[in-house]
C-alpha cells in the first residue's frame, strides 16, 4: 500500500484543479500544468484538499497511486512557489554568461558550449554560480543535469560543474615513493 497516495494535498489560495476524463488541470493566473492520469486513479477534490483512491488491487495500481500523487503535488508547488537548482562553476578561466535565449559556457575546452535555455526555465549567472528555476520539477531537473554534463567534477581537483550541495569526494594523487 503506498503511503505517498494516502496522503492529501492540500490546495493553496489562488490555485484552481479540475479533473476531466482523467487528466487533473492545476491552474494559477495564466499558467497551467496538466497531469494525464490516464484513468489509473481516482481523483477527489474537495474544497480546499485533493486526494487519490486506487482503482485496483493489484501492485501496480498501488504503485499508480503513489506516482500520481506525487505528479500532482509537484505541479502545485511549482505553479504555486516553483523549483530551484544551483550549479558551482569550479576551475582556471570556468565561467558561463547568458546571451539572448542562450547560455555560453567555456569549461576548458576548445569552443564554448551553448546551451538554449528552454523556454519555460529561467537561468541567472553570479559570479561562478547558475541558478536555474522553474515551475516543473522534471524540467528544471533535466536541464541542470544537462548542464551539468558538459563538464562533471573530476575528483583531484574538483574542477567542473556540480551542483552547489553537492560533495565531491577527493582522491589522492599520485606520490613520489
Amino acid at each position: 500500500m503506498s503511503r505517498v497516495g494516502k496522503q492529501e494535498i492540500t490546495i493553496p489560495s489562488g490555485v484552481e484543479i479540475q479533473e476531466n476524463n482523467g487528466v487533473v488541470t492545476v491552474k494559477k493566473g495564466n499558467k497551467t500544468i496538466e497531469v494525464d492520469t490516464k484513468n489509473r486513479v481516482k481523483t477527489v477534490i474537495e474544497k480546499s484538499s485533493i486526494s487519490f483512491e486506487r482503482v485496483g488491487e493489484d501492485t501496480q495500481s498501488s504503485a499508480f497511486w503513489g506516482t500520481y500523487r506525487a505528479l500532482v503535488a509537484n505541479a502545485i508547488e511549482g505553479l504555486d512557489k516553483g523549483f530551484e537548482k544551483s550549479l558551482e562553476i569550479n576551475g582556471v578561466g570556468y565561467r558561463a554568461a547568458i546571451k539572448g535565449k542562450t547560455l555560453e559556457l567555456q569549461l576548458g575546452y576548445s569552443h564554448p558550449i551553448n546551451f538554449e535555455i528552454p523556454k519555460d526555465i529561467e537561468i541567472k549567472v553570479e559570479k561562478n554560480i547558475i541558478n536555474i528555476k522553474g515551475m516543473s520539477k522534471q524540467e528544471v531537473g533535466q536541464t541542470a543535469a544537462i548542464i551539468r554534463g558538459y563538464r562533471k567534477p573530476e575528483p583531484y581537483k574538483g574542477k567542473g560543474v556540480k551542483y552547489v550541495d553537492e560533495h565531491i569526494v577527493r582522491k589522492a594523487g599520485k606520490t613520489a615513493s
